[in-house]
C-alpha cells in the first residue's frame, strides 16, 4: 500500500482508465467537430470541445491522419455495438433498423474527407475499409435478419447492398444544403417494409 491507501497497481490501473476516458472524450469531440466542420476542423476547436489543451491531442494523435483514423474506428465500433442494443430497446426490429441506419448516416457524414486526410496512404485506407466491412456488415445483417424474421420487411435484402445504397444517398449531402439525404434514407428504410 502507498500513502493514499491504494496499492501501486491500482494507481496504474486508475491512470490507464483515466487515459482511456480522456481518449474517448477526445474522439467524441473530434467526431462532433468533423460533423460540423469536416475532417479539417481546427485542432484548437476539437481541444475546446474536449476541454483539453492542444498538446493533449497531439500527445494522443501526432498527425491529423492519426486522429481521423482513430475517430473512424471509434465510430465503426460504436455503430457496430449499437445494433444489438437497439434490438433490445426498440419496439420492433424494423424500428431498431431505422435507428441504426440513423447512426450509420451520422457516421457516413464524418467519413467524408477521410480519403483526403489519408492521401498517399492507400494501404491504410484499404485496411480501414476492411475494418468497416468486417464490423458493420454483420451488425446490419443482424438487424435485417431480425426484421425479416418478424415478418416486417422483405426477405430478399442483403446488408452490404443496403449499406452501399445508403452510402450512395449520402454522397454530396454535406456540400448541398438543398439536398436532404436523411429524408431519402428514411424513405428507403420505410420502403423495406413487406407489402400487406
Amino acid at each position: 500500500m502507498n500513502d493514499s491507501g491504494q496499492s501501486p497497481g491500482s494507481s496504474a490501473h486508475s491512470k490507464r482508465k483515466d487515459a482511456r476516458r480522456n481518449q474517448q472524450t477526445l474522439l467524441e469531440a473530434a467526431a462532433s467537430a468533423f460533423v460540423t466542420s469536416g475532417v479539417e476542423a481546427p485542432v484548437r476547436d476539437i481541444a475546446a470541445r474536449a476541454g483539453v489543451g492542444i498538446g493533449t491531442i497531439y500527445r494522443h494523435f501526432p498527425t491529423r491522419a492519426d486522429l481521423v483514423i482513430a475517430v473512424f474506428r471509434h465510430q465503426v465500433d460504436a455503430c457496430a455495438e449499437a445494433g444489438p442494443a437497439l434490438l433490445t430497446s426498440s419496439p420492433t426490429p424494423h424500428a431498431a433498423l431505422g435507428r441504426w441506419v440513423d447512426l450509420f448516416v451520422d457516421f457516413l457524414v464524418t467519413k467524408h474527407g477521410l480519403a483526403a486526410a489519408m492521401q498517399g496512404d492507400g494501404t491504410g485506407f484499404e485496411s480501414l475499409h476492411a475494418y468497416f466491412l468486417e464490423h458493420l456488415v454483420p451488425a446490419c445483417a443482424q438487424l435485417l435478419d431480425a426484421a425479416t424474421a418478424s415478418g416486417e420487411i422483405r426477405t430478399d435484402l442483403d446488408a452490404y447492398q443496403l449499406m452501399r445504397g445508403i452510402g450512395n444517398l449520402c454522397i454530396g449531402a454535406e456540400s448541398d444544403p438543398r439536398y436532404d439525404a436523411r429524408r431519402l434514407v428514411a424513405l428507403l428504410v420505410a420502403g423495406l417494409r413487406r407489402p400487406n
